[in-house]
């Protein structure tokens, strides 16, 4: 790449790579076990076999081409699917967490507490020293 750039640079032109790269595609490659010198497969979301049946299927409409309430289905479908994929904890793991919650709470509030009337007895005690 840098040999094209300085080439390129020579003769004044500048070059755009066709080749549009896409950070997951690159995360894919960093971690990889597929030799060096064969690139891995690109993953397509979305994309079905065909079924050999003939006819093409419709491409689907974009969110500004779709209406109010498709969009408002597509949310709702997509919410249901991400929350059947979420980790619930367990009453055990709610409990502990909530009493950490608690104690960590209650410590600094007294911890709070303590360092305000430390600083309003210094403060007293400095005023009443410069005759105030």
């Amino acid at each position: 790449m840098k040999r094209e750039t300085r080439v390129a640079k020579k003769f004044g032109k500048i070059t755009v790579s066709d080749d549009v790269i896409e950070p997951e595609a690159e995360a894919l490659e960093e971690t990889s076990d597929v030799p060096s010198g064969a690139p891995p497969a690109k993953v397509t979301t979305g994309a079905r076999p065909s079924s050999g049946g003939g006819g093409e299927r419709r491409p689907k409409k974009t969110a500004a081409e779709a209406g109010l309430f498709a969009r408002i289905r597509q949310f709702l479908h997509d919410t249901r699917a991400e929350m059947r994929r979420v980790s619930w904890p367990g009453m055990n793991m709610v409990r502990n967490t909530t009493i950490i919650t608690l104690v960590a709470v209650v410590f600094f509030a007294l911890y709070l507490f303590a360092v305000d009337r430390v600083w309003a007895f210094l403060i007293d005690h400095l005023r009443t020293l410069l005759g105030g």
